[in-house]
């Protein structure tokens, strides 16, 4: 909306409204739903709500001194009862609103921090203010991209949850967006048609978390959780495409799999495999074949989880006082079942609630050990390759000079409770050995697409606890 010294004009006047959120919001809040009004109705009671018309007139509900509103958001009085949270800002003389979904009932009133509609919002509406800013004082040209808002966003937040909030970077690709879709068989979800050669990109990107004790009586954890991640180019309104996930003989099954809103159909079989009840020999271990229609940009087609039988690096911390140093000793073996070919490999040794580190006298059996420039974190990069016996070593003796503010510290960490913490990635592997076959991705439009399959497995909380300490620990066997 456009603001001036005696008129408010609504320059944006088909804004978008998202019914499927409406009707989210109705089963949500309940009794307390106030439904949206119209456009002008809306536009009325926001600018009575902004003190933007009437303003000589003091309203008692409105100007009352005991309501001071700290924030941009605002409970808009309409026909139907209060509408609440309005999120409403003014920039260069013009006002960007917008209504976020809440996802419990409205009385009481919820928490601003726990309404998560309120930040992306404001995401959403300030990637509008960078779009038509530059533009303001450029009557024509800001005329052009408000007359390129409706399209732009139909691809930025087709269903009404925003994905690109970078409304500046869609500018390039709006003449191939479609406001409405021609084909009556069109999701919702495919807000534009691709022009162009055909392509698909998958990826699969496993992640590895561990915590590791190298204790009797603790039991290590482990777990594995994947997402494959799908780019489709292909023209047509609804194309229909199959990916196959495959797995290596005797590979463990993937378990509590997810699907994007796209896939039209999966086998039962499929999704009723938990990670919580034990594996047995009627477990589906594939092939995972998921049909769908891509949408226009890259998804998340499914993410999972799986139980491998051990984890890619095993290692043991040791660390103990001695006077006014301490002794440290980590030992690293990379699994004969995995690919010895990282990208990068390195070993980060914090040094909580102590000083700086003031001597170091260390030996690495393999790679190089470099000293933070805060001297409170020692890093062992191990680099590329594992050596041939798959194993590396570290020793030293540290000690420490006076603690300071800037020197971290932890509430866990006291004393000689420490850890390692192991960062790696092993592109074009994967830890449960699933991968796409590129030949079997069946692509049902004209022409041969090119497909482009890659994998990658990466660390995510690999810790390795000092076993000469008592650490946090997950459980313990009975």
């Amino acid at each position: 909306w456009e603001k001036t010294r005696s008129t408010k004009t609504l320059l944006f006047p088909c804004h978008r409204r998202y019914p499927t959120v409406e009707i989210r919001a109705e089963t949500f809040n309940g009794s307390t739903h106030v439904p949206v009004p119209s456009d002008s109705a809306f536009l009325k009671a926001l600018l009575f709500e902004l003190r933007l018309t009437d303003d000589h007139i003091f309203v008692e509900h409105r100007d009352t001194c005991t309501r001071i509103n700290h924030s941009s958001v605002y409970s808009v009085r309409t026909e139907g009862g209060d509408l609440w949270p309005v999120l409403a800002f003014q920039k260069s003389g013009l006002i960007y609103a917008c209504l976020p979904l809440v996802e419990e009932t409205l009385e009481p009133r919820p928490p601003l921090l726990t309404v998560s509609g309120l930040s992306q919002g404001l995401a959403l509406l300030l990637g509008i203010v960078d779009y038509i800013s530059p533009s303001r004082k450029n009557e024509a040209e800001m005329t052009a991209k408000i007359g390129q808002l409706r399209n732009l966003l139909i691809q930025a937040c087709p269903l009404g949850t925003p994905l690109n909030t970078n409304i500046r970077s869609l500018n390039s690709s709006f003449d191939d967006i479609q406001e409405m879709p021609t084909d009556e068989n069109q999701p919702a979800w495919r807000s534009n048609t691709y022009k162009g050669k055909p392509q698909v990109n998958v990826r699969i990107t496993e992640k590895v978390k561990c915590t590791q004790y190298d204790k009797r009586d603790v039991v290590d954890t482990w777990q594995v959780y994947g997402a494959v991640n799908c780019k489709c180019d292909i023209e047509g309104s609804a194309p229909n495409v199959t990916l196959t996930l495959n797995l290596p003989t005797n590979g463990p099954p993937l378990q509590d799999i997810v699907v994007h809103h796209c896939v039209t159909s999966v086998d039962p079989a499929m999704l009723t495999s938990s990670s919580v009840e034990p594996l047995d020999d009627s477990v589906y271990n594939g092939p995972y074949k998921f049909p769908f229609i891509p949408p226009s940009y890259s998804c998340n087609l499914c993410y999972y989880t799986s139980q491998v039988p051990v984890p890619p690096i095993l290692g043991s911390y040791q660390l103990t006082e001695e006077g006014s140093q301490l002794k440290i000793t980590v030992n690293l073996k990379l699994h004969e079942s995995i690919k010895n070919s990282f990208e990068y490999c390195e070993a980060r040794i914090p040094f909580f609630n102590r000083g700086p580190i003031a001597q170091l006298e260390y030996k690495v059996s393999y790679g190089q050990l470099d000293l933070s420039r805060e001297k409170s974190l020692l890093v062992w990069v191990i680099g590329q390759k594992f050596p041939k016996s798959l194993e590396v070593s570290l020793t030293g003796t540290v000690s420490f000079g006076t603690a300071g503010k800037e020197h971290p510290t932890d509430d866990i960490c006291t004393g000689n409770t420490a850890y390692v913490k192991l960062y790696f990635r092993i592109p074009d592997f994967t830890l449960t050995g699933c991968y796409v076959d590129q030949h079997s991705v069946q692509i049902f439009v004209p022409g041969k697409p090119k497909v482009t399959a890659s994998r990658e497995l990466i660390s995510s909380d690999y810790y390795i606890w000092n076993s000469k300490a008592p650490a946090p620990m997950v459980y313990k066997p009975l």
